[in-house]
């Protein structure tokens, strides 16, 4: 599939944003990027802040959209958490500059803020649904869900930092791995979860 040219200011954005923070970020910084004049930009998009919307909100819609779809699932709280797991490796994989702007610039949307608050908070309270659930079903330990959520999603909001180095990452070993380590632990002489 071709990439228009607003995918291609988007894409070259994140990476931008990525790389110097979305308020270090000028339009003709952009325009250097990919070789064209700052007012040519404006053919292809509304301003900077309509870039930033567009990463954010459909990288928050879709994780979202996979989150709705694991919660229907009729699987156990394990599986579920699994699967969340494979989500962030999937989206992070294939969208890491994005996902820094996601984790780190979220705090300068404007009109859609809110909304994007709505989408994180919701999706936080469904992590911590499957993880209360998995408590109650005696599948997970008794612990508090809040500091297993926090656990579990600040690795997973942090892959984007980690994955750009590794080279022939297979995104199913890694949510695998992920998930044993995340969902197990590391200490060998404890019972793990199957």
């Amino acid at each position: 599939m071709v990439e228009t040219r607003k995918e291609e200011i988007i894409r070259v954005a994140a990476r931008l944003f990525k790389e110097k923070g979305y308020s270090a970020v000028t339009m003709r910084d952009l325009a250097k990027a990919m070789g064209i004049k700052a007012a040519s930009l404006y053919n292809h998009i509304d301003s900077k802040q309509d870039i930033l919307k567009t990463i954010i909100i459909s990288l928050a819609e879709e994780f979202t959209a996979g989150m709705v779809t694991i919660l229907q699932s009729e699987i156990s709280s394990l599986n579920k958490l699994k699967r969340i797991i494979a989500l962030h490796v999937g989206i992070t994989g294939e969208n890491t500059d994005g996902m820094a702007s996601l984790n780190n610039d979220w705090m300068h949307l404007e009109e859609k803020l809110d909304y994007y608050l709505m989408l994180r908070i919701n999706y936080e309270d469904n992590f911590r649904k499957i993880i209360r659930e998995g408590i109650a079903a005696e599948e997970i330990v008794d612990k508090d869900p809040d500091i297993m959520l926090f656990s579990i999603l600040s690795t997973l909001r942090s892959l984007y930092i980690w994955i750009p180095d590794k080279k022939n990452l297979d995104p199913l070993q890694l949510s695998h791995e992920l998930s044993a380590i995340l969902l197990n632990g590391i200490n060998k002489k404890v019972k793990k979860i199957s």
